[in-house]
C-alpha cells in the first residue's frame, strides 16, 4: 500500500493542480460556458507535461522491462530516481539473493552426490576385480565365457558411471600431455582382446608411429574405448573387422574407427550425441545406454578436439578424432585463460 500511495502521488498532485489552477481560472475568465475550448487546452496541456515527466523520469525503467538481458547484471534497475523503481531494484536484489543462495545448496547437493558416486564406484570395483580373479579359476566351465561376458559389462557400465560423474568437474581432473597415438591404440585394443574374440572381430590397426597428439591421455583412452566397444558391439556379424587408423591430413592429425557393422539410420545420425538416445540400434541391440558417444562429445568439446561421424546403413560407421594443430587443443578454454 505505501508503494502504491508514493508512485501514484503524481497523478493526485496533478489531479489537484489542474482542478485548481482551473477553478481559478472558472472564476476570472467569466464562466465556463463562454471558454470551453481554452479550459479544455489547459487541460491537455497539463496532462501532456505531466506524461512528459512521467516518462523522462522512469525512462530507464521502462528500457529495461523492453530490452532483452543478456546476463543477470544487466536486469538490474539503475534508475534510483523514483519510487517504483527503488522499489523494483530492492525485490531484484531480494530475489537474486534467494536465486544465489538456491544455487548454492543444488551445487553442495550437486557435489555430494558426485563424491557419493565416485566412492561408490570406487568400492564396487574392489570386490569386481576380486570375481573377475574367481573367475579364472572357472575357465574350463561351459559357464565362463558368459561369466566373464557380464564382468566385463558391469566393469563397463562402472566406468562410464565414473567418468560421467567426473565430466562436470573436468578441470580437476585433467593432466595435458603429449601422447603417442599408436601406443595408446596398442594399449586400447588389448584391453578390449577378450571381447574382441567373443564377439568374432578382428582390429586392424593402422597408426602412424609418428602421430604425436597434445590431449589428457586418461580421457582419450576411455574415448578411444568407447568408439571400439561401440564399433565391436554394432558389427552384427562375426568375421567382421574393424579398423584403427592414424594419420595427419592438413596438418591436423585424426583418430579414425571405422567398423563393417550395422551402420547407423540417417533419422538417428544427428542425435546419437544426444544424452540417453539409443536409437533404432539400441532398441535392437538392447545393450546400449546412450551415453558412450554423448561423453565423447563433451570431453572432446572441453579438450578443444573435434569429432566427426559418417555412416550408412549396413556399410558400417567411422567416427573421426580431429586434433587440431591449428590451436592449443589440449587445452580446455577456460584453462587456456588461467
Amino acid at each position: 500500500m505505501k508503494v502504491f500511495f508514493y508512485d501514484h502521488l503524481p497523478f493526485l498532485l496533478i489531479y489537484v493542480f489542474n482542478f485548481v489552477f482551473l477553478f481559478f481560472m472558472y472564476s476570472f475568465a467569466g464562466g465556463f460556458e463562454s471558454n470551453k475550448i481554452y479550459f479544455v487546452f489547459i487541460s491537455l496541456f497539463v496532462l501532456v507535461c505531466f506524461l512528459v515527466y512521467r516518462y523522462l523520469s522512469h525512462r530507464m525503467l521502462y528500457k529495461k522491462l523492453t530490452a532483452e538481458p543478456k546476463n543477470l547484471e544487466e536486469i538490474m534497475v539503475d534508475d534510483q530516481h523514483t519510487v517504483l523503481s527503488r522499489s523494483i531494484q530492492k525485490l531484484l536484489k531480494e530475489q537474486y539473493r534467494l536465486f544465489q543462495k538456491e544455487m548454492h545448496k543444488k551445487e553442495k547437493a550437486l557435489k555430494e552426490h558426485v563424491l557419493f558416486m565416485n566412492q561408490w564406484v570406487h568400492q564396487m570395483k574392489t570386490p569386481l576385480s576380486v570375481l573377475q580373479l574367481m573367475a579364472q579359476d572357472y575357465e574350463d566351465e561351459p559357464f565362463a565365457p558368459k561369466m566373464k561376458e557380464q564382468l566385463d559389462k558391469l566393469n563397463g557400465g562402472l566406468n562410464m558411471a565414473l567418468y560421467m560423474a567426473r565430466l562436470d568437474t573436468f578441470e580437476h581432473d585433467f593432466r595435458p600431455e603429449v601422447i603417442q597415438l599408436h601406443s595408446l591404440v596398442n594399449q586400447s585394443v588389448n584391453s578390449l582382446k577378450e571381447f574382441f574374440i567373443r564377439k568374432g572381430v578382428f582390429p586392424a590397426v593402422n597408426v602412424d608411429k609418428a602421430a604425436i597428439v597434445q590431449s589428457d591421455e586418461k580421457w582419450l583412452s576411455f574415448m578411444l574405448q568407447q568408439l571400439l566397444s561401440n564399433a565391436i558391439r554394432y558389427s552384427g556379424e562375426p568375421n567382421k573387422r574393424v579398423y584403427i587408423s592414424g594419420y595427419v591430413q592438413n596438418h591436423n592429425t585424426i583418430l579414425e574407427v571405422k567398423d563393417e557393422g550395422v551402420g547407423i539410420p540417417k533419422k538417428d545420425i544427428r542425435r546419437v550425441f544426444d544424452p540417453f538416445y539409443t536409437g533404432e540400434n539400441g532398441r535392437q541391440f538392447r545393450e546400449s545406454t546412450g551415453m558412450g558417444l554423448y561423453i565423447l562429445k563433451k570431453v572432446c568439446d572441453k579438450l578443444g578436439h573435434e569429432v566427426q561421424i559418417e555412416s550408412a546403413v549396413g556399410k558400417g560407421t567411422t567416427v573421426k578424432i580431429v586434433f587440431h594443430a591449428a590451436k592449443n587443443s589440449f587445452l580446455p578454454s577456460n584453462l587456456t585463460e588461467m
